[in-house]
């Protein structure tokens, strides 16, 4: 009696050598997008340009100008407005760079603990 072997069994070493290739490239290439983000800066305007805070990848604040106009001594708060939207916009838009460009590598898939 002959035994019939499925066509392609025995290629399973062949086959699990090409996905650990292929997570090793998805890999590097994680790698290599994450440290282009954190070499990045991110530009906000908050107040209709009174206040611009430049933020780095790496969600470091690199520079913060405040318009003169803005500083008003009996009216702080909104100035504090106005710098915490700009951060938050800023970590906003470096989070949403790294998700948009981290599924054109993943293919929409979510991979945890990633970023």
């Amino acid at each position: 009696m002959k035994v019939r072997v499925p066509k392609g069994a025995g290629n399973n070493a062949q086959n699990m050598n090409q996905m650990i290739r292929q997570a090793q490239k998805m890999q590097d290439e994680i790698t290599n997008l994450q440290d282009d983000i954190e070499a990045r800066d991110f530009t906000v305007t908050t107040g209709g340009g009174k206040v611009e805070l430049v933020m780095t990848g790496k969600k470091t604040i690199k520079s913060l100008n405040i318009d003169p106009e803005v500083v008003d001594p009996s009216d702080v708060e909104m100035l504090q407005d106005l710098i915490i939207s700009a951060v938050n916009e800023a970590v906003s838009q470096i989070e949403t760079t790294t998700e948009e460009e981290m599924s054109k590598i993943t293919g929409g898939v979510s991979l945890p603990g990633l970023f």
